[in-house]
């Protein structure tokens, strides 16, 4: 049997609108811990100034198309299994998965993230998004490593 790739993320949304994985070396002295990965990283404190800027324009917008704004509350960890935190997060214009994990062996840690798309709602609010999230979660990542290895 060849390479194959499951993620927590994958488990509820079986045709998901929108997937992308994100991953970056793991630094070294770094903690393995997914629950502590997945809380640094949805952190504000670890969030670059940039991505806490883009969610509070995000939650400026959102009430024009009937989303709630957000916060910080809705990215909780809800489940730990094996390398993976999965963050679960289900609203009328969207469903949406964020696995992180962290691979001790091959020295990275990755964020899974899926999302389904209720109606025109969930299009017109995932629009930007769809550009916007690989550069944001990237960030994410990058200063969960620097809160990680400097804490």
């Amino acid at each position: 049997m060849g390479p194959g790739f499951r993620s927590l993320a994958l488990r509820d949304i079986a045709r998901p609108d929108y997937v992308d994985l994100i991953a970056i070396p793991l630094p070294s002295g770094a903690p393995i811990d997914p629950r502590r990965w997945a809380e640094t990283v949805f952190s504000p404190e670890a969030a670059p100034r940039w991505v806490r800027l883009l969610f509070g324009l995000r939650n400026l917008l959102v009430g024009f198309i009937g989303v709630p704004q957000g916060d910080n509350s809705m990215f909780e960890v809800c489940e730990v299994v094996g390398d993976e935190a999965l963050i679960s997060v289900d609203d009328r214009h969207l469903d949406f998965r964020a696995a992180i994990g962290v691979d001790a062996e091959q020295r990275l840690v990755r964020v899974t993230t899926v999302v389904k798309l209720h109606g025109l709602r969930g299009r017109i609010y995932f629009l930007p998004v769809r550009f916007a999230h690989p550069v944001v979660v990237h960030g994410m990542l990058r200063g969960a490593a620097r809160a990680l290895t400097n804490a």
